[in-house]
């Protein structure tokens, strides 16, 4: 039976534990409708909805049309359903190294109903042996948000992985890396951005709200 906080009127539908992603809840609020946490910070759903909802809005008017789509960090799905309700035509591919993640999306976001090519993988992997392919596909829009819990993992912030992402991208394409930006969540991100200038010709700060979309040009 699902647990109740009479002080939050939040409902907790599910606890799940995850080898990669440790302890997952999956919960509902009035103020926030269906999410899923991971160390108390939404990773599907949401506020997270409305963060990336904000963020696509902006995307749209830099690139009307997308052809394929990459979302690197899937989850629950949230990037998905946006990307499909902008981009009705896109085909989608969503990949993401944690399949409780991703059927927890389906049961509870309703993941399942969204067209999407779902690749249950290590992004870096993907990526770097796409690059290394040098296959014809290429991708118009590409997003990222690689976090486990609040912890970027380092290898997806490396010269290689970056320069990966940027060969697997359409020649007009755009990158959005979702970063937090709180405390030092502020500093980590800033140098980040640092990074991601060496390698595209472009890199743009846009602020949703404690998060910062770091907004990629080839």
């Amino acid at each position: 039976m699902p647990k109740i906080s009479l002080l939050t009127g939040t409902i907790l539908k599910e606890v799940v534990d995850s080898p990669i992603n440790g302890e997952i809840r999956v919960s509902k609020s009035l103020a926030f409708g269906t999410h899923i946490q991971v160390e108390n910070l939404t990773q599907s759903g949401g506020v997270l909805y409305w963060i990336w909802e904000k963020t696509v809005k902006k995307i749209k008017r830099l690139l009307p049309e997308v052809d394929k789509c990459l979302v690197l960090g899937l989850g629950g799905g949230s990037i998905a359903k946006i990307i499909r309700k902008y981009w009705p035509d896109a085909g989608i591919t969503g990949v993401d190294i944690d399949p409780i993640m991703v059927s927890l999306g389906k049961k509870y976001l309703g993941l399942g109903n969204v067209e999407v090519k779902i690749v249950i993988k290590d992004a870096y992997e993907f990526v770097t042996k796409t690059a290394r392919a040098n296959s014809s596909i290429k991708y118009d829009l590409i997003f990222v948000d690689l976090y486990i819990g609040d912890e970027f993992p380092n290898k997806f912030q490396s010269l290689k992985f970056l320069r990966s992402v940027r060969k697997i991208m359409s020649k007009n394409g755009i990158c959005v890396f979702n970063r937090l930006y709180f405390g030092e969540k502020r500093k980590e991100s800033i140098i980040f951005s640092e990074t991601l200038k060496k390698v595209f010709s472009e890199v743009e700060m846009f602020f949703p709200q404690a998060n910062v979309m770091l907004i990629c040009f080839v």
